[in-house]
């Protein structure tokens, strides 16, 4: 199957209230495990590739070749994605080279930079047919959306979303990177009032620290596209460790890459059903 446009899988969600999962690619074998996951579920699935991910493999062309030929092959409805993207160029490479999506991430920049360089984004990737998200956390919040305590007002969601024309918004709810307890919580009612003043969908980043049954909600509250990374890397090191600890002679890295690999695909299958089962019903509360 070709890759599948990332509008077309949050537009098919956000018209059924449900949510995508949005997983992150660390190397090839996260790659396989998500397209494997996506495929045991017969759900999409969005592969994002982060700036940090690609400085980590030394350049664009890479992992993100590996990351599309995994999509390409797959037999699932898979889109690929750049994430976090602080540099407008590094999302100008991405577009080129046939993402579905790209996130420009200028929530560290004051309210008018941010939307000026987010507009040359849309710009760019409007000629090719590509979605863009983009971030916004306070007017001037220069630790960026996820700092604690920083919400996004729906007011100026919704003027940010007018004045650049962005397709999907990545909104401070509550969650936080890079957590490894799943302990937050989301503020729902901000969730239902953003949901009804801004026209496109939105996306939580930080999931990795939100309980279960909190995401659920969160979705029937309103968002769409809901972001892992952190997670997933647990289960795929935890698989690891317990592979070396059962195997302390062994040497070759595949068996062991293996172990991690499979642990992603089913975890990620089963948050690819969580979030497909969730149906919006704007409970908050």
């Amino acid at each position: 199957m070709t890759l599948a446009p990332t509008r077309t899988i949050l537009d098919a969600a956000a018209a059924a209230g449900t949510g995508v999962g949005a997983f992150n690619v660390l190397h090839l074998e996260t790659a396989e495990a998500l397209v494997g996951a996506a495929e045991d579920t017969g759900l999409p699935v969005i592969l994002q590739l982060s700036e940090n991910c690609i400085r980590y493999h030394g350049g664009f062309e890479p992992v993100a070749r590996a990351t599309l030929a995994a999509a390409d092959a797959s037999s699932a409805t898979v889109a690929v994605h750049l994430d976090h993207a602080e540099d407008p160029e590094l999302a100008f490479t991405a577009i080129e080279h046939g993402f579905g999506s790209v996130m420009y991430d200028g929530a560290k920049l004051d309210f008018a930079d941010n939307v000026a360089t987010t507009r040359r984004v849309v710009e760019r990737a409007a000629l090719a047919g590509v979605l863009v998200e983009a971030e916004l956390g306070e007017i001037g919040g220069k630790d960026g959306a996820h700092a604690p305590g920083v919400r996004t007002d729906p007011a100026e969601a919704a003027q940010f979303v007018a004045e650049t024309g962005v397709d999907a918004l990545a909104v401070a709810v509550g969650s936080s990177h890079a957590m490894t307890e799943r302990v937050a919580a989301l503020d729902l009612e901000l969730i239902a009032r953003l949901h009804a003043a801004v026209p496109v969908p939105l996306v939580l980043h930080g999931s990795s620290g939100v309980p279960d049954d909190t995401i659920v909600r969160g979705i029937r509250s309103g968002l769409t596209k809901v972001n892992v990374s952190t997670h997933l890397n647990g289960a795929f090191t935890g698989a690891i460790r317990d592979y070396l600890a059962q195997h302390p002679s062994a040497v070759d890295s595949r068996k062991y890459l293996a172990a991690g690999r499979d642990a992603v695909r089913l975890e990620a299958g089963r948050l690819l059903r969580l979030f497909a089962s969730a149906h919006q019903r704007n409970e908050i509360g």
